[in-house]
């Protein structure tokens, strides 16, 4: 059992990176390190520890936060392996917000790549303090100082190494700390241990060099410490005052410390361990910003057992066998079997057993201390981002932010006994993933799912297979056209019917004409009545306005409904025994279909605003492609660190996907919002294949 630290023995750390820079690797290899596993799991063996949900294995790739403490130097550090995927930015928002640092992951040989970019840009906006390790120093085309000028030239320049390798890719064989100026050599038996060395005689200028920029960040961080260093020179600085500095540089964000290894040789290891402990603050010197819901003050909460309880649940799992709730305490204790309150909801709930966590494995605890990360089970309605206090104190935290959704497809039932475990389902991956959201197609009653990405709802729907046997088919939404009529017309249509006993009869003369649309008006028809001289009963106009509705609902040209159309009744004819309510309906639906024929019928689609940034080097690309979807670029505007922001209008028909396409053009660095903004004629030369899928759809040739 994992012994209770204190809140200044315990460091919560993110690791963030680009899809498959190494991150599940380095965490296997920090728990080798720190003696916490006995054997380096791989992810192509779907071993590891922190990758156990078998989407992940499947795939090789993390989809979900894992939580996976470990004990180094009689402190506890907590890492967070957060996915590195677009489609996964959800857990990554989660870990960011519960992290006391981030240690953001770069592949040697890649440098820096767009999931570096974006993760640097989350944890600078949510003021996390940030070290670089840049790792796989042992593959081929392995570049440590490209990395670092990268780095510095992309991030940002407080980027600092604190080491530099001995060798790259075949011939890398350990780092030179800059601050002891001391080489370090791998063993060579994937274990972590290092052997203390001299710096190599060739690489001793190169290490002063590096060592110069190093001592020149730190002591610019304290008046004192660069008074001193430029007095009597960077060997009159104590080992002390350079922790104090680094730790100051790391806290202002002008220093970002860098380390460099290797996580499948279990290389570089210990001295990123000893790094965190020395630059990431303790969950002890971290001040939380909260609101006390009793008088709506806001006030900052400490890590301390003596403070009531505060807590923040950052993320939810669910199985076929309950709920676990992962959550992070910010202030007093979180104990089993009592009472909390949440805040949001104004009610309590009821905590069972609470448990430390290592990836899959669970341990039962008796409490969880301040600043530590635990989970809990069976909470009723406590969801992700909410917070649990002690009852007579009511605190709320600040949410986490998530991404929008940006993809959205229709969710059927594979078969009819998944139609009533389909709801179920969906509810359940919603409390689980928040970064979901679910609707109803107004037009047909379909379930619609929206995500992050393609990927993100195709795991969504095997994950409902796997865990709750709903089987589903995910498909694009339809676009919901509409048609209308540009142009007045009137027809005539008598209804006249005979079966030997009563009969039917109805004659209406009606006149269509268009209304100027109006987004404010919520009945699609205007109907009146103009008869003169009652030669039709006002009581047939309910029957007659029914049948033009029909009629409407299934449209002109290609089964779309009709909108923004008056009609008016001027003329007809009833029978004193024949005329009933159903011939009315029927001459009225028909003689609608008539006019409208004549009327010069149009389908309209709907266009969308869109709001794309994109790195300006991409802005010519992404132009280019919006003409291609037939879209109209309203302004281009400088975003700022070298982006620009495209606004255009874009028939929603051509950007269904547009969540893949973006990123494909912009290699994932475009964003954009989309949101509808009106209707339009749909080009002439498309109408014709609306009207031919029509027809395909309903069976005609």
């Amino acid at each position: 059992m994992m012994q209770l630290y204190a809140p200044e023995k315990i460091h919560n750390v993110g690791l963030f990176g680009h899809v498959g820079c190494g991150k599940t690797t380095l965490t296997e290899a920090l728990l080798l390190r720190a003696g916490a596993i006995s054997r380096l799991g791989r992810v192509e063996d779907g071993n590891t520890i922190s990758d156990y949900d078998p989407d992940e294995q499947k795939r090789g790739m993390s989809i979900n936060l894992s939580v996976v403490p470990l004990e180094w130097s009689e402190n506890k550090i907590t890492l967070i392996d957060a996915p590195g995927y677009a489609d996964f930015v959800g857990d990554m928002a989660s870990a960011m917000r519960v992290i006391d640092g981030a240690v953001i992951v770069m592949d040697a040989s890649a440098g820096v790549e767009v999931g570096t970019e974006k993760v640097w840009e989350l944890a600078v906006s949510q003021k996390v303090p940030r070290i670089l390790f840049i790792n796989k120093l042992d593959r081929d085309n392995a570049n440590f100082f490209r990395c670092v000028e990268q780095a510095r030239e992309i991030l940002d320049e407080s980027v600092t190494p604190m080491q530099i390798p001995i060798g790259v890719a075949r011939d890398f064989r350990g780092v030179i700390s800059l601050r002891q100026q001391t080489a370090w050599l791998c063993s060579g038996k994937q274990d972590g241990k290092s052997q203390e060395s001299a710096v190599p005689a060739d690489l001793v200028d190169q290490m002063h060099e590096w060592r110069t920029q190093l001592i020149d960040k730190i002591a610019a961080t304290n008046d004192d410490l660069i008074e001193k260093y430029l007095e009597s020179g960077e060997d009159a600085l104590t080992p002390e005052e350079l922790v104090r500095g680094l730790r100051s540089g790391i806290a202002n964000g002008s220093i970002v410390p860098v380390f460099c290894g290797s996580g499948l040789q279990v290389s570089g290891m210990g001295h990123l361990l000893d790094g965190i402990i020395d630059s990431i603050p303790s969950a002890a010197r971290k001040l939380t910003p909260a609101t006390n819901l009793l008088n709506h003050e806001a006030i900052s909460l400490r890590a301390a057992a003596s403070e009531p309880l505060t807590a923040l649940v950052f993320k939810t799992l669910i199985d076929p066998y309950g709920k676990m709730s992962y959550f992070r305490v910010y202030s007093g204790e979180f104990h089993g079997n009592t009472t909390a309150q949440n805040p949001r909801l104004r009610k309590d709930e009821r905590i069972g057993h609470v448990y430390q966590v290592r990836g899959k494995e669970q341990e039962t605890v008796a409490l969880i201390g301040p600043g530590d990360i635990g989970m809990t089970t069976k909470l009723t309605e406590t969801t992700t981002g909410d917070t649990l206090c002690t009852p007579d104190r009511p605190i709320e935290l600040p949410a986490i932010e998530f991404p929008t959704p940006l993809f959205t497809v229709v969710v059927k039932p594979h078969g009819r006994s998944d139609l009533d475990k389909l709801g179920l389902s969906l509810a359940r991956m919603l409390e689980e993933d928040p970064t979901l959201r679910t609707s109803r197609d107004v037009a047909t009653g379909e379930a619609l799912l929206s995500g992050l990405g393609e990927s993100h709802l195709q795991i969504i729907a095997d994950r409902m297979k796997r865990k709750f046997d709903t089987h589903v088919d995910i498909d694009l939404p339809r676009v919901h056209y509409r048609e209308t009529i540009r142009r007045t017309a009137d027809a005539q249509y008598r209804h006249k019917k005979q079966t030997g006993g009563a009969g039917q009869f109805a004659d209406v003369t009606l006149r269509v004409e268009p209304l100027e649309p109006d987004p404010s008006r919520e009945d699609p028809l205007e109907f009146v009545n103009e008869i003169v001289g009652g030669v039709i009963s006002r009581g047939f106009m309910p029957a007659i306005e029914k049948g033009v509705r029909e009629a409407m609902a299934e449209g002109i040209l290609a089964g779309h409904p009709v909108v923004d159309v008056r009609v008016a009744v001027f003329d007809g004819k009833e029978h004193p025994v024949d005329s009933k309510e159903i011939a009315f309906m029927t001459a009225g639906k028909q003689a609608f279909k008539l006019a409208a024929q004549k009327a010069n019928p149009v389908i309209m689609e709907p266009i969308s605003v869109l709001e794309i940034t994109v790195p300006e080097e991409f802005a010519g690309d992404v132009m280019g492609d919006l003409n291609t979807r037939r879209g109209r670029v309203l302004g281009m505007m400088p975003a700022g660190r070298g982006k620009t922001t495209i606004t255009a209008q874009v028939p929603l028909a051509e950007c269904l996907r547009y969540a893949t396409e973006l990123r494909a053009i912009t290699q994932a660095r475009g964003t954009f919002t989309m949101s509808h903004d009106h209707y339009e004629d749909v080009p002439a030369h498309l109408v014709d294949a609306l009207i031919e899928t029509f027809k395909r759809e309903r069976g005609h040739e």
